[in-house]
């Protein structure tokens, strides 16, 4: 096997492995950008269907801008219940960006 056919192998499998965490399946509906009082900048709020159930998530981090309409993968990252209850939970998913980079969303609203 010639030497560049092996590397663009060995480059191929390793981009595959590194999204392979990445097995939820997100749609975003709506985006939003929001402003805290008194700040500047604005997070991102997402409208999105995981599983079925529409959640609401916003940005950890204030990117100032929508994020695109459409189909992404995320992995679960945070999935806690309080004192071992089932009512409430603290949820947080990554969403990988078109671009391979990150970005996390807190779970802040759910409907049916």
């Amino acid at each position: 096997m010639k030497p560049h056919v092996l590397f663009l192998l060995v480059c191929s499998s390793l981009a595959w492995a590194g999204s392979g965490d990445y097995n939820v399946n997100i749609h975003v509906t709506a985006t939003h950008m929001l402003k805290e009082p008194g700040d500047s900048a604005r997070r991102q709020q997402l409208d999105v269907i995981i599983d079925g159930k529409k959640l609401q998530l916003e940005s950890e981090t204030i990117p100032n801008a929508l994020l695109s309409l459409g189909d992404y993968k995320a992995k679960q990252v945070k999935n806690d219940h309080w004192r071992g209850a089932t009512y409430d939970s603290y949820e947080v998913y990554e969403v990988l960006l078109p671009d391979k980079n990150t970005r996390r969303f807190i779970v802040v609203g759910q409907s049916e």
